[in-house]
């Protein structure tokens, strides 16, 4: 069988936290597609298929860092989870905020998962590891044509 990859936006500005991730999903035991962003406006236009993204695909996942420049995370959590085209993507948070604050206003803007990014190297591996065992081996994620006018 040879089925679609899984489409995953990574939006995520920090080149080391991104070579951590490709790293630690270089191995993954499905098909993988990951396009990356570094900050959130970059990332709606590429959600929106604006500019430089008219092509981009429809993402099956959205990993999220609340930290980035020029629109933050919770701004892009909010955009997506209030545009009908955009809401049925699942967004899986992954940042380096404990804060309680963050956390609540994640989960409140829709957010459908939060990690935190651990400090050491195999912890973050394993965080990793821990998205892709869950939410791309054993989760039923939505299909591309479910929202309105998504193209696969």
């Amino acid at each position: 069988m040879n089925a679609a990859p899984v489409r995953i936006l990574l939006m995520e500005d920090d080149p080391g936290d991104v070579e951590l991730i490709l790293e630690a999903l270089a191995d993954a035991k499905i098909r993988l597609c990951i396009d990356r962003v570094a900050d959130g406006e970059e990332g709606m236009r590429f959600l929106r298929r604006q500019g430089e993204h008219e092509g981009a695909k429809r993402p099956d996942l959205v990993l999220l860092d609340l930290n980035m420049p020029r629109m933050d995370g919770r701004e892009v959590l909010a955009a997506m989870k209030s545009d009908r085209m955009l809401r049925s993507i699942p967004v899986v948070v992954l940042t380096t905020s404990e804060a309680e604050a963050d956390i609540l206003a994640s989960y409140d803007l829709g957010a459908n998962c939060y990690l935190k990014k651990p400090l050491e190297f195999p912890d973050f591996l394993q965080v990793v590891k821990s998205v892709e065992d869950f939410w791309l081996t054993l989760v039923k994620l939505p299909p591309r044509e479910a929202s309105p006018g998504a193209r696969p």
